[in-house]
């Protein structure tokens, strides 16, 4: 998994004023659980964009004055109005410590249930995985090639040696349905076929 450092200062104090104050400075007061005592730091907001505003995963390299800590990010809170990073808690990566994050699923092939008039339904765009931080996978790979009108791909179907997933095995990840327009064709070749009969 790609990962991105993050460069902050330590923080002296952690109460309500001097929150206050590294907000108004643009700075977000960070702490990092795990370890052997909780990590407080603080941030520019900007570091913060390529890690918060995405759809893709990554883990963080946080260096807090000269001390580096690998990481991912495990609760962010935004201001309810301004949406505005308040605070982000981080938790400690261990190389033989197994981990659990929400990787984002990538379909690929092309579902000939959709090409027959199917509506794809993409239920999990997300699933939850545990693994070792060196096994974590950028994302999963959902293979939609086999699904016809009517047949779903489930987790079970998703196995993988580096990785377990946290889900019971019959959660659905994608599916193919009926939708109108198929419904329409069926109904159109059914009648052909029945007039053609009766001639």
């Amino acid at each position: 998994m790609k990962s991105i450092t993050i460069k902050g200062s330590k923080r002296e104090s952690v109460g309500k004023v001097s929150t206050k104050a590294l907000r108004n400075a643009g700075q977000v007061p960070c702490v990092i659980y795990g370890g052997d005592k909780p990590v407080h730091f603080s941030a520019e907001e900007k570091v913060f964009k390529s890690l918060v505003y995405t759809p893709n995963v990554y883990t963080a390299t946080i260096n807090v004055d000269g001390h580096k800590v690998a990481a991912i990010l495990q609760d962010i809170q935004f201001h309810p109005v301004t949406d505005k990073i308040l605070h982000i808690d981080f938790y400690q990566l261990f190389d033989d410590k197994e981990i659990t994050m929400n990787i984002p699923v990538k379909l690929t092939g092309t579902s000939p249930g959709v090409l027959n008039g199917g509506s794809l339904r993409f239920t999990n765009r997300k699933l939850k995985v545990k693994a070792l931080p060196a096994n974590l996978p950028d994302f999963v790979t959902a293979d939609i090639s086999g699904l016809k009108i009517g047949s779903k791909l489930l987790v079970s179907s998703m196995v993988n040696d580096s990785y377990t997933f946290m889900h019971p095995d019959n959660t659905v990840v994608v599916q193919v349905r009926t939708s109108r327009n198929a419904t329409a064709e069926e109904e159109e070749a059914t009648e052909e076929a029945t007039e053609a009969a009766a001639e």
